[in-house]
């Protein structure tokens, strides 16, 4: 069974993995040594510090061991990326891929006999997901009718947060001035929207005070922030996307819980004192990468059945 996006996943499916994370999360020994004996590996093109470390320290808690490779450190630049995935698959149990095209995502799960779970890519990060619709079951008690508003980019979190919602009837309305080509999934919005659980709208306030759930993301991928070949860019971003910047005076008043993937770059997409609010919930959610990363591979090891 593998993890490529929420979409091909049942609402079954993920309401067990969220159940499961949290009931890990109450009990830390829970689900020690059930994975005695297996391996996974990390596999990133992309930097990383929450996938990486839920990764390697879920997997050592289900007594099993991680080997994290970096892209660039391996030969996978060199081959055909089927017949190196095939190498992996004859070492490992379970493999994470943090890519950045979801094509080779796909592709390297087509050859793989072995759990295969995405993430990262441009297109969708389920294992995000999965993290925060836990959160969002642990704040609210509830994930069917939860309104979440979506500001900013509209990227790879924003498809995962609408093909999750669409799965568990949670509704996700997106403010978002400019789309991410590499994340556009037409088909997703299409079913999502024809199920009433996906939205656009422009008056980021009102959208914001009538949700349960207010999310935002980076503007500016975190490796092109301070890159200076990008610093046209980069302004053209805060200009156009100053005015959705999640802050205080957006919310007055308004009884909503604050989330974001991180990292966060404080003062653009966020101001920095939303993230110390008492409704910020992004420090639950970064946690919960932990306790839902084990959750998944443990429904991927057929554990949970």
């Amino acid at each position: 069974m593998h993890l490529i996006t929420l979409k091909d996943w049942s609402a079954d499916d993920i309401l067990q993995v969220i159940d499961e994370g949290m009931a890990l999360k109450k009990d830390r020994s829970r689900g020690a040594a059930s994975l005695a004996g297996q391996a996974l590996a990390l596999l990133f093109q992309k930097t990383s510090t929450r996938t990486r470390c839920s990764g390697e320290i879920s997997m050592a808690q289900l007594g099993g061991q991680v080997v994290y490779l970096d892209w660039r450190t391996t030969n996978f630049g060199l081959a055909d990326l089927r017949d190196e995935i095939r190498v992996l698959d004859s070492y490992f149990q379970f493999i994470v891929l943090r890519f950045l095209k979801h094509a080779d995502v796909v592709l390297a799960a087509e050859g793989a006999s072995v759990p295969v779970m995405n993430g990262c890519c441009d297109r969708y990060p389920p294992l995000q997901a999965l993290a925060d619709l836990q959160t969002i079951r642990e704040k609210l008690g509830r994930l069917e009718g939860v309104e979440l508003t979506y500001v900013g980019v509209h990227n790879n979190v924003c498809n995962s947060l609408i093909a999750a919602g669409m799965k568990v009837g949670m509704k996700v309305t997106v403010v978002a001035p400019e789309t991410n080509p590499a994340a556009v999934d037409e088909m997703l919005l299409r079913e999502a929207a024809d199920k009433g659980c996906y939205e656009t709208s422009d008056d980021v306030q009102a959208a914001a005070r009538r949700s349960d759930v207010v999310y935002t993301d980076t503007w500016i991928d975190m490796e092109y922030f301070d890159n200076p070949s990008f610093a046209a860019e980069r302004q053209r971003r805060i200009e156009l996307f100053k005015p959705f910047q999640l802050n205080a005076a957006l919310l007055e008043g308004a009884d909503t819980l604050v989330m974001h993937c991180l990292p966060a770059h404080r003062g653009y997409e966020i101001d920095g004192d939303l993230l110390e609010d008492p409704r910020s919930v992004v420090f639950d959610q970064s946690e919960n990468r932990l306790h839902s990363q084990k959750a998944v591979l443990l429904k991927v090891a057929g554990k949970l059945d």
